[in-house]
């Protein structure tokens, strides 16, 4: 007997897990960061994102000269999990850690095995950063939150890849931006976008004017923040069109937030629909279609039929 859809969505309030969310946001920008000094650049920044696992979140395959290593948060077992393609593994638990401690340590696995790494220690996007080998501050780990936070991602992550097939222009993979601590998926029209004016807090300017280079419409989920003080759906357009946020998009629950230029469904509303899938499905949809048509996208050279499972789309 399946679990109910109630059960699979499950219950995150960002007050019962605030100071262990801070701190895993953290240990995230770590890891990316580390991808980041390590990959090329490629466009809107997608060779610094992490993905979603069958376990956790992982930085896959980075290149270390002939060999590669791969660091994935495992929030099954709780571990923090090093592999290289020469068969080797180093792991670490995630519990008992402040942020300067999981630094250090990751820092000394990676050196263990030959893998020399030398990042940025200033978080971004943040208010008030504290460099990391010196935040103490931020030492929170409730598993059973961390599982919880794990198991919406699986959901987001996959509802976020059904959407994308209905598209045939350029796409983002479904990824997790550690900067904003958020997992989005992005579609483009084709079309440059005007400069970003920047201004991001700890975000250098050229980094948010090379992400926006071309027109948008993007979605994602995050857990919360001091704007949207609870899990969240976004959808935005950039540059915003006309008229974009006076649509109506579904479902019902959906609103224009002003203080953040979005629109946005909170999770709650997702997790207690009837048909959770169909209620995000909705609202990814109507929040593309309210950005397409106030931009004027070209719909019918961009868009296709909804991907099904061993059935090759039609031409």
């Amino acid at each position: 007997m399946s679990p109910s859809p109630h059960a699979q969505w499950p219950e995150l309030p960002l007050a019962a897990w605030r100071d262990t969310c801070a701190t895993l946001h953290l240990w995230t920008q770590i890891v990316g960061k580390i991808r980041l000094t390590r990959s090329p650049w490629l466009n809107h920044s997608w060779h610094v994102t992490l993905y979603v696992t069958a376990r956790g979140l992982s930085t896959s395959p980075i290149a270390d000269g002939l060999r590669s290593f791969e660091i994935e948060f495992d929030f099954i077992d709780h571990v923090l999990r090093i592999t290289t393609s020469e068969g080797s593994t180093r792991q670490f638990a995630l519990a008992g850690h402040s942020v300067a401690s999981f630094y250090k340590r990751i820092v000394a696995e990676l050196a263990d095995q030959g893998i020399a790494v030398a990042i940025d220690e200033m978080p971004n996007e943040l208010p008030d950063p504290i460099r990391f080998s010196q935040d103490t501050q931020h030492a929170s780990y409730d598993a059973g939150a961390v599982r919880r936070f794990f198991q919406i991602l699986v959901n987001a992550d996959r509802v976020f890849k059904q959407f994308r097939t209905g598209f045939l222009g350029k796409a983002s993979p479904v990824h997790f931006f550690w900067g904003s601590f958020d997992l989005a998926v992005t579609r483009f029209s084709g079309r440059s976008a005007p400069r970003h004016p920047g201004g991001v807090p700890h975000l250098s300017d050229a980094v948010a004017c090379e992400a926006y280079s071309h027109e948008v419409s993007s979605a994602g989920f995050w857990p919360g923040s001091d704007a949207i003080d609870y899990p969240a759906f976004y959808s935005y357009a950039y540059p915003e069109p006309p008229g974009f946020r006076a649509t109506k998009v579904r479902p019902d629950a959906a609103f224009f937030s002003e203080a953040l230029g979005e629109f946005i469904l909170p999770y709650d509303a997702v997790r207690t629909a009837s048909d959770p899938d169909r209620a995000l499905l909705d609202f990814l949809h109507s929040t593309y279609e309210a950005a397409a048509v106030a931009a004027k996208w070209d719909r019918a050279a961009l868009e296709c039929t909804p991907g099904r499972p061993g059935v090759v789309r039609e031409i």
